[in-house]
């Protein structure tokens, strides 16, 4: 598992709030804590925008869509939930756009520390999840997507993607089950 980093995506205040699953936070943090005790690194990627959003091209329809202040680095919404806050010395990476690799030292970070293997979860399952795997697999990151760690607000699409799609590119199994192997 030296070679396997853990990585937790847009769990931040502004977006977990629109989270419908109440046991989706308590969830993550069994993955995070096995995670942790199997010595596998934890990385936080987040969004985040300067203040007045000069990174945002109006022209990007989901991002020209914000709030001015969403999103910047301080403001409520950029901060990760503290139920699964990071702990001192866990990397937490800022992307500018969807996938985790956009706008980041994502692909830095993991090259530094010899990661081959992505274990993915975040929110939204049809946003940074998709667009990571998608990005990571072109990459040649071996991938594996807890699919009850990752959640969507339409849960048929949600079901799609983990049901069908993602396991083109990747192992898809439960916390439960990943948590399980790691003992």
């Amino acid at each position: 598992m030296s070679n396997t980093a853990f990585l937790v995506m847009d769990v931040q205040q502004g977006i977990v709030s629109r989270v419908q699953d109440e046991r989706y936070l308590p969830r993550l943090v069994d993955a995070i804590e096995a995670a942790r005790g199997a010595g596998i690194p934890v990385i936080y990627v987040v969004l985040g925008f300067r203040a007045g959003h000069p990174d945002c091209a109006p022209r990007n329809k989901t991002f020209s869509a914000l709030p001015l202040g969403a999103f910047v680095e301080g403001e409520p919404s950029a901060a990760i939930h503290p139920d699964v806050a990071p702990r001192p010395g866990e990397v937490v990476v800022t992307k500018k756009r969807v996938s985790a690799f956009a706008g980041s030292d994502l692909a830095l970070v993991l090259r530094s520390a010899g990661i081959d293997h992505l274990v993915l979860t975040g929110i939204a399952t049809s946003g940074v999840v998709l667009s990571t795997l998608r990005e990571a697999a072109d990459l040649d990151y071996r991938l594996t997507v807890l699919s009850d760690g990752c959640y969507d607000p339409d849960p048929e699409v949600h079901e799609m993607l983990v049901g069908k799609l993602f396991a083109r590119q990747a192992e898809v199994t439960s916390i439960g089950e990943w948590s399980a192997a790691l003992a």
